[in-house]
């Protein structure tokens, strides 16, 4: 790790006192390894490994493998997380109301892990909104959605201040605001070089906005969520008592003494931290607010359709059925691309809200496209828990599953035609079509593995 910068030294030192050594040692140190599971594609062995106490599907890898080139990473089966930062599981579960539909705002979300987290946690019925301001790491959102597999996210890239037109619209809102990375400094070499106290106060002055547009989003009883990978006051328990007063309320969490997360109290607003010589993991802070106001909403005569898409025949729905586990829960509607999403029927009339409301925006199950009489199926469907199981398909060995996500062309024993699911473990990596012996590949570029795999196959 490059040296610390003494002015952080010091703000360490008059925060920790006593614990500022440990701490500083630990910075010294490797940093644990962990990751979350998909509750939907439960196929990792996880017997032998440690749990992380504050989230039921996280876990601690004694050591840190070649993500990229294990099938199982590809396939959605795993989230790489920071162990720290699955707190928002616990804050989540002491404090909404889980066993009931919700609609959620993940508000700056790439790439990704606490919208995955998110979804795996809700009630199958909800609506999760997963937004990403800087337009560049949208896709890398957009393809960890696509992995984790669950149809009921919507991604989008939006300013905060975009989602006026959804106030008060959410029972949750998160805000893992955009920060000046001190809990990563062990991680983060760049995040040892870039910190300065004026990019602390640039930060603060951002975070401070983004709460501004988040928190009339939140419903009345509804929750406001926010959350930092830092440790100064000034973007945490400063800018989280901001919200307390007339419109919300601080929420206090129960956690046991044995966890190590401390508890930091400002001015009635609770706080709760993570140090790396205290728990195992990295720098975190976290907060959680309650809405007590009136939320005036807007929303009357909403449409009865989507903006810009149109159902699709008759006749091509009963094509794409064939292609989902549980057909009659979707709708289907062709956008003017000619693209096709299908989506839940549960979920029709928050998706016109939304899809009223914001530009940029997708949402539902990425089908495909037809090509003709032909129907071409999306990277999107293969890889969703929406998919019908019982589809052909050719279970891989590893080393065919590294093949096949370098994009090559596999060989088979038997001869076969159409279109087969690739699997490993019995889960599915994408499609391929059979031409013979020969099966095509269908990963699309922008998916394929570049690193050299012949000493990991």
């Amino acid at each position: 790790m490059n040296t610390i910068p003494q002015a952080f030294r010091e703000r360490m030192q008059a925060q920790l006192g006593s614990e500022y050594p440990a701490f500083e040692a630990a910075l010294t140190q490797e940093a644990p390894v962990s990751i979350r599971v998909n509750p939907r594609k439960s196929v990792l062995p996880t017997d032998s490994v440690d749990r992380v106490p504050w989230c039921f599907t996280g876990y601690y890898l004694p050591e840190r493998p070649v993500f990229t080139l294990d099938p199982l990473f590809q396939a959605g089966a795993y989230y790489v997380q920071e162990a720290s930062s699955m707190l928002l599981a616990e804050a989540i579960r002491q404090t909404a109301k889980m066993g009931r539909p919700l609609r959620v705002l993940d508000l700056c979300a790439a790439p990704g892990g606490k919208s995955t987290l998110l979804a795996s946690m809700l009630h199958p019925e909800s609506l999760l909104v997963c937004n990403e301001v800087i337009r560049t790491r949208v896709p890398v959102l957009r393809e960890n959605i696509d992995k984790w597999g669950y149809p009921n996210v919507v991604v989008s890239n939006h300013d905060p201040d975009d989602f006026a037109g959804l106030t008060g619209f959410f029972d949750v809102v998160v805000v893992d605001a955009p920060c000046s990375g001190e809990g990563l400094f062990r991680k983060d070499p760049d995040a040892v070089e870039e910190w300065s106290e004026g990019n602390v106060d640039l930060c603060s002055a951002r975070q401070k906005r983004i709460l501004s547009a988040a928190a009339p989003l939140v419903d009345k009883g509804g929750l406001l969520i926010y959350s930092t990978c830092t440790y100064n006051d000034k973007e945490n328990t400063e800018n989280a008592h901001r919200l307390t007063g007339q419109q919300f309320t601080s929420r206090r969490l129960t956690l046991p003494a044995e966890w190590g997360v401390v508890e930091k109290i400002y001015e009635g607003a609770y706080g709760y931290q993570c140090y790396p010589h205290r728990v195992r993991g990295e720098g975190f802070f976290i907060s959680i607010f309650q809405k007590q106001t009136e939320v005036y909403n807007s929303q009357k005569n909403m449409p009865r359709g989507f903006k810009s898409m149109k159902p699709v025949h008759a006749r091509q729905a009963k094509v794409l059925a064939e292609w989902l586990a549980n057909p009659n829960d979707f709708s289907y509607w062709q956008k003017p691309n000619q693209e096709i999403i299908a989506v839940p029927v549960v979920l029709e009339k928050e998706l016109i809200t939304v899809d009223l409301a914001l530009r940029n925006k997708g949402f539902g199950v990425d089908m495909g496209v037809f090509k003709g009489n032909d129907f071409i199926p999306s990277h999107a469907l293969a890889l969703s828990t929406a998919v019908n199981p019982e589809l052909p398909g050719i279970e891989l060995s590893r080393e065919e599953a590294l093949r096949y996500f370098k994009k090559e062309s596999l060989v088979l024993n038997e001869q076969t035609r159409g279109w087969l699911l690739a699997r490993y473990q019995g889960l599915n990596l994408g499609w391929l079509k059979g031409v013979g012996n020969r099966v095509n590949n269908y990963l699309p570029k922008d998916w394929r593995i570049r690193m050299d795999i012949k000493e990991y196959a």
